[in-house]
């Protein structure tokens, strides 16, 4: 009998696959590719994490936890926020580990919205922002902020987008693909709007610890925001240990109460030899994270002049491992940029566009990567601009 019908399901067949992933699989089936492209940390999990987890592991460490996660590890998120932003979340019902933030962002998106509800989504954003609204059944509503105003939301934007189905506003500070790091003059004008109209702010802080020359500020510690804010962060970036699928999210009891029923269907616990290590990171990885922020300012620094010298212009990151260069002096669009750069110089960028369309015109670089790698990538893009430039 012929099939006459499709047995996947509208919802999944409307996603749009992620702008990020053609150039990704070009770049594998080249050789000597110098990749500027993986949102990833190219340091090794610091040794004492790694330690302590064999250790655990030896020990016979290897159930399941309890669904919220180790009250070890739950007592060391909480200890950490309290520590840095003075944010008190209670340890035994306001905190769950996630498998990564990917995980906590489906969550918190899930047990807010029912059908139809508008999320607004600021972009330029991580590719999977505006489909975890769709997965969890609610609608995106992209919000474009531009290099004029230092890739920050503001008030007036959010505002602008409102009708009578916004429910919450999702944003992702320091920001991917931008480097971007919001002020807390910005900060508050997203809370006035979050009181005005009684909304969600769910707020991903995965690069929260990972800033340059500035300060970040939880979007929970602001004036009448603990109730309203849903913070997700992680130890993926900081602490890297992106492999190690630990993530976390922390609100009100009552929102945490709903996110705690969908966690315990969907997932019984986080990984434990993961749980292990991240209490580890917490309660003595310090140093580790500002050793890296180092390295990664020192990177920051070298491409960011390095484009600009190339005559792309570059917006100037302050946090996350991202540079952000405007390609229009190149005369092309930021995807006939990457790949024409790909297939002749061996050099992997990621096009702006794929995060959103007011990224157009620009690529993503990663500074997550060796000085040696940088230098070599800008110097293959000093032959591709004198060409094209």
């Amino acid at each position: 009998m012929s099939r006459t019908r499709s047995y996947v399901s509208q919802s999944v067949q409307q996603l749009r696959p992620s702008g990020i992933r053609r150039y990704f699989d070009i770049a594998a089936t080249m050789e000597d590719v110098v990749s500027l492209g993986i949102g990833e940390p190219d340091f090794v999990t610091p040794r004492h994490i790694i330690d302590r987890t064999v250790e655990s592991l030896h020990l016979g460490q290897t159930a399941y936890t309890n669904n919220s996660g180790t009250i070890e590890l739950r007592r060391a998120i909480a200890a950490y926020i309290q520590r840095l932003y003075g944010v008190e979340y209670d340890p035994d019902s306001q905190i769950v580990v996630t498998v990564g933030v990917s995980e906590a962002m489906w969550l918190a998106l899930r047990a807010i919205l029912d059908p139809g509800d508008e999320v607004l989504v600021t972009e330029p954003c991580f590719v999977a922002n505006a489909a975890a609204v769709e997965m969890a059944g609610g609608v995106p509503v992209r919000v474009d902020t531009f290099v004029e105003d230092g890739f920050q939301i503001t008030g007036a934007m959010l505002e602008a987008a409102i009708t009578p189905r916004t429910k919450a506003i999702l944003i992702n500070y320091p920001n991917n693909p931008t480097g971007a790091v919001l002020s807390r003059e910005r900060m508050l004008e997203i809370a006035a709007v979050a009181q005005k109209y009684d909304l969600i702010v769910l707020s991903d802080e995965i690069y929260e610890r990972l800033v340059y020359d500035v300060t970040h500020t939880n979007f929970a510690s602001l004036p009448g925001m603990y109730e309203r804010t849903i913070l997700m962060s992680g130890m993926s970036k900081s602490f890297a240990m992106t492999g190690w699928r630990i993530g976390y999210v922390s609100a009100s009891h009552e929102i945490m109460e709903a996110i705690r029923k969908l966690h315990q269907y969907l997932i019984m616990s986080a990984p434990t030899m993961g749980q292990v290590a991240a209490t580890e990171a917490l309660n003595h990885g310090e140093k580790d994270v500002a050793d890296m922020r180092g390295e990664y300012d020192t990177r920051r620094k070298l491409i960011v002049s390095g484009f600009n010298s190339l005559g792309l212009e570059c917006f100037e990151p302050h946090g996350a491992f991202y540079a952000f260069p405007s390609v229009a002096a190149s005369g092309m669009t930021d995807e006939m940029f990457c790949e024409r750069l790909l297939y002749e110089e061996r050099v992997a960028l990621v096009p702006g566009s794929a995060f959103g369309k007011s990224g157009a015109g620009f690529v993503r670089a990663s500074y997550a990567t060796s000085r040696e790698n940088i230098e070599k990538a800008l110097e293959r893009m000093q032959r591709f601009m004198e060409r094209h430039g």
